[in-house]
């Protein structure tokens, strides 16, 4: 539950265990868990469009996009109205996933790139079904890997095995950033769809207050043509540093290393807020993409927290649709 680390049914940890076994440990885990608290073939990972139109229904400024107003309808009633779609029987996701060396640390049960691994699966085996259709783009320390959208079992266990195995790279060198990752995920993903983005979204924050993260940008533009998604992968010693004496910090993504004295409670204090307004400034970047947003933690119950989202997206979903009698009425 909130606040517990993410159990996998009791014995090893998720990263004592060979990779052929983890790929079964986590199929089962959201497969029974996942599926049992959730219901229907396209489980609700976002509550948004598709292209089959049922009707329309008042603009609600803040919340609806320009793009869907359906203009005769406002015409003939003289009041902004959108309009209503059902989900596509027919489902493309497009997964970017964040592999770089920042994402190989963690100090509970997960390091980052496990628990990315995890949501990469409940993603996968959440939007499973007929016909529906799921391709990867993988970024780490040295490119970008692509891989094409295929339908199947097979194809999702092999991207996930992929994730598992891939190597943890201890090099230091330029690599593509999260913008450039995002960009190129744009021009691949050309039909309507879901795009997933599982990233600690550390790359390419501004110095300074007031600044921008430089992936933003893409992140809007990705989001012109699809639903997106950002999971959001986070360790709790991002966010507070312990009293544990002298310490040797380093940047995973540039090899820079700085000793600090954990003692010093201003500097610990000074380091929370640091690390609160940089997840503040993603939160609200993102916001400002149009992405929906699902943080996940590596001490938490990360199954528990991605239910919780289903849920809240549910509930927007139900909240946004009209009842069907006015429809029916002649009211729109």
């Amino acid at each position: 539950m909130p606040g517990e680390p993410s159990r996998f049914g009791g014995g090893p940890t998720l990263r004592q265990l060979a990779p052929e076994h983890r790929l079964r440990r986590l199929e089962l885990l959201v497969t029974r868990r996942l599926d049992g608290l959730l219901h229907g073939q396209h489980l609700g990972l976002l509550p948004g469009p598709g292209s089959e139109f049922t009707g329309a229904r008042e603009y609600r400024p803040g919340e609806d996009e320009v793009r869907r107003m359906d203009w005769a309808v406002t015409a003939r009633t003289t009041l902004p109205h959108v309009r209503e779609v059902d989900a596509d029987r027919e489902l493309t996701t497009w997964l970017l996933v964040d592999s770089t060396p920042s994402m190989d640390f963690g100090t509970a049960e997960l390091d980052k790139r496990e628990l990315a691994v995890a949501a990469t699966a409940a993603v996968g085996f959440l939007t499973a079904g007929t016909g529906n259709r799921l391709g990867a783009h993988l970024l780490d320390g040295t490119g970008i890997r692509r891989l094409p959208a295929r339908t199947g079992r097979t194809h999702l266990l092999g991207l996930l095995n992929l994730l598992l195995t891939a190597p943890r790279r201890d090099t230091i060198g330029p690599a593509p950033s999260l913008a450039d990752a995002v960009t190129t995920l744009h021009r691949a993903a050309r039909g309507r769809g879901l795009a997933v983005l599982v990233s600690d979204f550390l790359d390419g924050l501004p110095d300074s207050e007031g600044g921008t993260p430089d992936w933003e940008p893409a992140v809007r533009r990705l989001g012109v043509r699809h639903q997106v998604l950002a999971v959001e992968v986070v360790d709790p010693r991002e966010l507070e540093l312990p009293d544990v004496g002298l310490i040797t910090l380093v940047d995973p993504e540039t090899g820079r290393r700085r000793e600090v004295g954990t003692a010093d409670r201003r500097l610990r204090e000074r380091y929370a807020a640091a690390a609160a307004g940089q997840r503040e400034l993603v939160r609200q970047a993102l916001r400002r993409s149009g992405a929906a947003h699902l943080p996940l933690r590596t001490d938490r119950d990360w199954v528990a927290d991605v239910v919780r989202h289903v849920h809240t997206q549910r509930r927007l979903a139900g909240a946004a649709r009209p009842p069907a009698a006015a429809v029916r009425g002649g009211a729109v």
